[in-house]
């Protein structure tokens, strides 16, 4: 059985189908012109954490493609304490066609897809967030008409946003570069996987964030503090002052530099208000195309 877990899971070649077909349901939207691949399709959204965009796109794809979203709170169908994730898994299946599961946990993915009973979408965990990360790699190829020899800066944490892009980078031939404070890289575990699946040639990490934008065609940044990490808020303010995607920071980038951020954003914070509201912006053009990536997931689950 197909799902859609992790970035890695899948190769050169059909992460770049994903995004030709991301493309493609893009522009057929913009001229509306009716989709039906998912007629007569249920898709179940189980989320653990609070969601805007995740929720909504997922919502809104499903019914542009003709199917029928289910929205199921986390705290209410209680994954793996209120029933075991197998009972759940195998229960649910016989109700809906896929399941979108936005969780604190990737064990529980794993949990859910171990079972087989339907189709799993990774639409967050703490390990990697790949229906992000094929936005933004769709981003990038609409905003400088491909992503191979681009270099992407991301100024922030080794997260589960980082993870998923500097894979998807390494996949498809883009340069990654992470600038962080010390101590807030990539984990040994990731860079294990990473040098085992993807290249023994593993992503730049510098403690510099003006020499990590040098070269930039892309700046990204997310969220200093997550959820779940707020008892941290005060300590990481403090070791990621230095690393504020603003004016100053852009204009060390060379020319026709964009700038990317996940969404939700703290401003002042890690971005100020003149980036991510000036013209070096993606942000929400990226935000749009979590829509679009996401439904050619969905046709390639449930084609």
């Amino acid at each position: 059985m197909k799902h859609f877990l992790n970035l890695i899971d899948f190769s050169p070649d059909e992460l770049a189908a994903f995004l030709t077909e991301a493309c493609r349901l893009k522009e057929a939207h913009a001229r509306r012109v009716p989709a039906r691949s998912l007629t007569g399709r249920v898709v179940g959204l189980v989320f653990e954490k609070p969601s805007l965009r995740t929720r909504v796109s997922f919502e809104a794809g499903v019914a542009q493609l003709g199917g029928t979203a289910l929205y199921l709170p986390g705290n209410e169908v209680g994954l793996g304490w209120r029933e075991s994730l197998a009972d759940f898994a195998r229960t649910v299946g016989r109700y809906v066609d896929a399941l979108v599961l936005r969780v604190y946990h990737h064990a529980t993915l794993d949990g859910i897809a171990a079972a087989g009973a339907v189709p799993v979408v990774n639409g967050l965990s703490d390990w990697s967030h790949p229906c992000q990360g094929l936005a933004d790699l769709l981003t990038v190829r609409e905003l400088f008409g491909g992503v191979e020899g681009r270099t992407v800066a991301f100024v922030g944490d080794g997260n589960n946003v980082a993870r998923s892009l500097a894979v998807g980078c390494g996949r498809l031939g883009a340069r990654f570069v992470l600038a962080c404070p010390v101590g807030y890289g990539f984990d040994d575990r990731f860079k294990a996987d990473y040098r085992r699946r993807v290249s023994p040639d593993f992503p730049a990490e510098v403690n510099d964030a003006a020499a990590a934008v040098r070269d930039a065609d892309v700046i990204y940044t997310d969220v200093w503090t997550s959820m779940g990490q707020e008892a941290e808020r005060e300590e990481r303010l403090r070791r990621f002052a230095g690393f504020q995607v603003n004016a100053e920071l852009l204009a060390k980038a060379k020319s026709g530099c964009k700038v990317l951020h996940c969404l939700p954003a703290h401003r002042g914070e890690e971005i100020t208000d003149e980036v991510i509201d000036g013209p070096a912006s993606a942000v929400f053009q990226q935000a749009e195309n979590r829509l679009h990536a996401q439904k050619a997931v969905l046709e390639w689950l449930l084609e």
